[in-house]
């Protein structure tokens, strides 16, 4: 496959068919990543689910694929939950070209937090313990509407992972922040520099400076000037 909207008379019928087979709790995403990370989202179906429509962007998990983070890809049958606390069992699979380079990804989302509910009552109707379901994998995914939400809750991630306060962050926190971001694609979003730098209170030449020296393109501490 080249061109994901080449194939749109194959790939909506087959998503008007999982839609239809699953109800209203199952939305089926199709993004386009020709059109940009910040608008990937072409076609919907249920996105009540999710909260997401036409022209929103990827997640932060289609940010890592694309980044190569994430070698693999596809993910099959995980179990992730929503900012209002919807349990969601989800599949994503990535479409590549002839190069292998991701152009797209068809991402399915099950809302089974009825079924869990229920799953709950019948077992103390029965007598038995409540125990939760048994899950073959848990992803932090999160669903946004806009793309500097997804920038926000990684940034929060980066600060609970790195544990300093960016005023008190040394050269080495700052660098392990910004291979946190890297490696979850952050600079793959457009202007994503510009939010990072804020963050970090560095110069987009030191960005730029600390980002060639952790993809191996320049020496450590080459290019980087003083003001951080």
């Amino acid at each position: 496959m080249e061109n994901i909207k080449e194939n749109l008379d194959f790939i909506i019928p087959m998503m008007e068919g999982i839609a239809g087979q699953f109800g209203e709790n199952c939305e089926v995403v199709l993004h386009d990543h020709s059109q940009g990370l910040e608008s990937s989202i072409i076609a919907i179906i249920n996105g009540h689910v999710t909260g997401r429509k036409k022209g929103d962007p990827s997640s932060n998990l289609g940010l890592e694929v694309l980044r190569g983070t994430d070698v693999n890809g596809d993910r099959h049958n995980y179990f992730t939950q929503t900012r209002d606390g919807k349990t969601l069992r989800s599949t994503s699979v990535y479409f590549r070209n002839s190069s292998n380079k991701v152009i797209g990804a068809l991402c399915i989302n099950l809302d089974i937090s009825d079924i869990l509910q229920a799953e709950k009552m019948l077992n103390k109707m029965a007598g038995r313990p409540d125990s939760a379901p048994a899950r073959p994998e848990d992803v932090n995914e999160v669903f946004v509407k806009d793309v500097n939400e997804l920038l926000d809750y990684l940034i929060a991630e980066c600060t609970t992972l790195i544990s300093v306060p960016v005023n008190n962050m040394t050269r080495q926190d700052k660098l392990d922040a910004i291979k946190f971001f890297d490696d979850k694609g952050v600079f793959l979003i457009k202007k994503s520099g510009e939010k990072i730098c804020e963050f970090l209170n560095i110069s987009k030449y030191t960005l730029y400076a600390y980002l060639g020296e952790i993809r191996g393109d320049t020496p450590p501490g080459e290019g980087e000037n003083s003001g951080g």
